[in-house]
């Protein structure tokens, strides 16, 4: 078979796994045996986000570095020596497990073996964004975007957990546009999908590590990206010295409070986001047109990054009678 012939087949198998799990993930599947479960992962969230809404993201960051890997199974909760935690782009960088173990033991007290750990990651980094958008910084109420999407649900918690194949499927921050592309075109996600799910770095943090290359070292004869505002990286350089690779900076560098809004776009057009992979972005027909789309006003980024999401929370999912329903998320049964 030729490789358009392998494409086309990829992608039939792909749409029936995607058809597969539409048929068994629903928003109400607790109705009946835990009717109080999504809402008590939902309130806790907001008590931790109350607390710490740099959480926020990182609990949408965990649901998913999850996704990516053996698909939406909370395999990236497992421990091990060689789980994926202990991957590289996870190790020291993923944050929120404590969140998810809170989560599950409070609703392991309402409802035992009844809610897997993939529909907590799932539900979770939902309602940390929602909870991101009405909690109060600085004494000041942040209402922006009000985002939500609903979250459908049955996942099954997966048994194996591997680092090598977080070091293989999670996309790099040093990626080009084609290897982004074919990264989440694994996952049954869209060229679309890649640059709205991307606005998710309109909040977060990033190790300087990260920046390092881009700062100090980006080729033999030139040390600092020309694709980077200089302006923008004169005062990254004053953030982030040559050699750090500890301190954590916000990812949008233009707000001072972490706000959910599609201002990441605006940045990606003026050289002024932090990663290679974010930048790759407009360095393509197709990507740059969906930047400019999320970056007019009023801009669609919102109701698009809830459909992505949609989408992402169906990536290889365990039901019916697969899997497990894990009693701690950081160990299996």
């Amino acid at each position: 078979m030729n490789s358009t012939g392998s494409k086309w087949l990829l992608s039939l198998l792909l749409l029936a796994v995607v058809a597969a799990a539409d048929a068994q993930l629903y928003e109400s599947f607790y109705a009946a045996k835990c009717p109080q479960g999504p809402a008590k992962v939902a309130e806790v969230v907001k008590s931790w986000i109350a607390k710490d809404r740099t959480l926020a993201p990182a609990l949408l960051r965990l649901h998913f570095h999850d996704c990516f890997v053996r698909g939406c199974d909370a395999s990236v909760l497992l421990n091990g020596a060689t789980s994926e935690k202990e991957a590289p782009p996870n190790k020291g960088s993923l944050r929120g497990f404590n969140v998810i173990d809170d989560i599950k033991a409070k609703v392991e007290a309402l409802c035992p073996g009844v809610i897997s750990c993939s529909d907590i990651l799932a539900l979770a980094g939902r309602d940390a964004i929602v909870a991101l958008t009405r909690t109060p910084s600085a004494g000041i109420y942040v209402q922006m975007g009000g985002t939500n999407w609903s979250v459908p649900l049955g996942r099954r918690d997966g048994v194996l957990s591997l680092a090598s194949e977080a070091n293989a499927d999670l996309p790099s921050p040093f990626s080009t546009f084609a290897s982004l592309v074919s990264n989440f075109g694994k996952k049954g996600l869209s060229t679309s999908d890649l640059v709205v799910l991307s606005g998710s770095h309109t909040v977060g943090l990033a190790h300087c590590a990260v920046m390092q290359p881009r700062l100090y070292n980006f080729s033999s004869t030139v040390k600092t990206d020309p694709a980077l505002d200089p302006t923008f990286a004169t005062a990254l350089k004053k953030l982030c010295k040559q050699g750090d690779v500890a301190t954590l900076i916000k990812m949008d560098q233009s707000k001072a409070v972490d706000t959910w809004d599609p201002n990441y776009y605006s940045n990606v057009l003026r050289g002024r986001s932090l990663f290679t992979s974010d930048d790759q972005l407009k360095r393509n027909p197709a990507g740059v047109k969906v930047v400019q789309q999320m970056n007019k006003a009023p801009s669609p980024f919102n109701k698009a990054f809830g459909d992505a999401m949609v989408k992402m929370g169906k990536i290889g999912v365990l039901t019916g009678t697969n899997g497990q329903i894990r009693k701690k998320c950081f160990v299996k049964n």
